[in-house]
């Protein structure tokens, strides 16, 4: 931790005194990082009075510097790294690739697309405005993602956001506020664009969505967290858990899906909440499926003995996963059960029933249960039962299209991806944006700038229609 406190408090030097000529205003100098919650939603709410009357193309401008602050190159080795560091979770390549998506990928003002209609009454157009001051709640898992990539989609739909960060992470996530806000500063934005709090904690989580100058709540985390800002009385978004299934029939290509299976579940060892959880494969395929994913990289547990020994290692006593394990490697694991595995290996799998805990909970860990299925019918009934209404994300592996298509109408996951690892589905090797709020529970899914906005009706009467 010295070494992380070293770091950062060498870079916030940084950010504060390559430009002295703006310290002549206090409100800048802060660099959005305030020492009270009152204080960051109050500067926020005045910069969003003064991001209103700018024009679009200003946003936009805005934007541009987010995604090239992010993406300068120094800056993104840094937050990549100090994120793992600080957080103890995920892996650092990874989060270069994540942070790299979430500049890259995050639409900004090209979402807010204007509806028209005219008629012999004249013309109505509805477009996406602002709501005003956000308030958003990020997790430890994608702590600089989700800054990113809310920062992006809510300036360009003309909010001003206040962050509450997971206490593990407010390192890193007060670097980037000040980053971010320095570089906007300097391109002439209003000050406090992005707002936090220096102390996060659930004390001004409860602050901030108390607070009258938060117009909307966006919460992306646990369920905990998601039920809490929805009864909160006030519109709310909510980005909550999955425990995304994966089904392998025996027309799929079995050599890839191993493979992409073994991929996205190590995906920044599987903190994503997209990522593969458990796989239900038809039993034909099913050892041939085992035998290609240790050749990508899977450790198979075959001695059920060792398999209760790893669930007592890396779970609570009610069942569910211990935060010292969430985001750990395969190989750290496996170490801490005796096992000294190869640097190659990425995922842990074994056989268990349909049952078993490791099939029902959602670790966040690369560790990847295998349930055999008699045939695909069954195999996506039993991801159905694993799913457990979250209708978050769901992959499948199969060249049926009625299969594939009984299995995202059976199970209406916000994401559904066929024959690639999941993280195709948030745009990285797939079509289509990213995003690291995806929206299951209150139905936005993958979140953009349209998400963030309300939609206005605007009309002239016997007019304007030259139809």
């Amino acid at each position: 931790m010295r070494v992380i406190e070293q770091l950062v408090s060498q870079a916030l030097k940084e950010i504060q005194t390559e430009q002295p000529g703006l310290f002549h205003e206090p409100e800048i100098e802060r660099y959005g990082v305030f020492a009270t919650m009152d204080e960051a939603i109050d500067a926020s709410e005045a910069a969003q009075k003064k991001l209103l009357l700018e024009k679009i193309s200003k946003r936009q401008e805005y934007v541009d510097v987010i995604r090239k602050t992010a993406l300068k190159r120094e800056n993104l080795e840094l937050l990549s790294r100090l994120a793992v560091e600080e957080t103890g979770i995920g892996n650092y390549e990874h989060k270069l690739r994540k942070n790299t998506l979430a500049a890259e990928k995050t639409p900004g003002t090209e979402d807010l697309i204007t509806d028209a209609l005219t008629g012999d009454g004249g013309i109505t157009i509805t477009e996406y405005c602002p709501f005003g001051v956000i308030g958003a709640i990020t997790p430890t898992t994608n702590p600089t993602e989700t800054i990113i990539n809310n920062s992006i989609s809510m300036i360009a739909g003309g909010n001003t956001v206040v962050f509450s960060p997971h206490p593990r992470a407010k390192k890193v996530s007060q670097m980037l506020v000040k980053m971010l806000n320095k570089a906007l500063a300097e391109a002439g934005a209003p000050a406090n664009l992005i707002t936090m709090v220096e102390e996060p904690s659930i004390e001004n989580t409860n602050k901030m969505i108390g607070n009258p100058k938060i117009r909307l709540l966006v919460a992306t985390g646990g369920p905990a967290i998601v039920s809490l800002v929805l009864s909160s009385g006030k519109k709310a978004i909510g980005a909550g858990a999955g425990n995304p299934p994966v089904v392998v029939d025996e027309t799929a290509d079995i050599e890839k899906a191993a493979k992409d299976i073994i991929d996205g579940c190590s995906f920044d060892n599987n903190v994503p909440c997209i990522a593969e959880k458990e796989v239900f494969a038809v039993d034909s395929i099913c050892d041939y499926l085992i035998h290609n994913m240790k050749l990508n990289g899977g450790f198979e547990i075959t001695d059920m003995e060792m398999v209760k020994k790893l669930v007592e290692l890396v779970t609570t006593d009610k069942g569910g996963p211990k935060t010292s394990f969430v985001g750990k490697s395969a190989k750290y694991i496996l170490e801490q059960m005796g096992i000294n595995a190869d640097h190659n290996i990425k995922v842990i799998i074994m056989e268990v029933p349909k049952e078993h805990l490791l099939v029902r909970e959602e670790l966040m860990m690369p560790i990847l249960p295998i349930v055999r299925a008699a045939d695909v019918d069954t195999a996506i009934e039993y991801a159905y039962e694993a799913e457990q209404g979250n209708r978050h994300t769901a992959v499948m592996h199969s060249k049926n299209v009625e299969k594939l298509s009984k299995m995202a109408k059976l199970l209406e996951t916000t994401i559904f991806v066929k024959n690639a690892p999941s993280y195709a589905g948030m745009g990285a090797g797939g079509e289509g944006h990213t995003s690291f709020t995806i929206a299951g529970p209150t139905g936005e899914g993958l979140t953009s700038a349209r998400s963030f906005c309300r939609k206005r009706r605007c009309l002239l009467s016997d007019a304007f229609s030259i139809r």
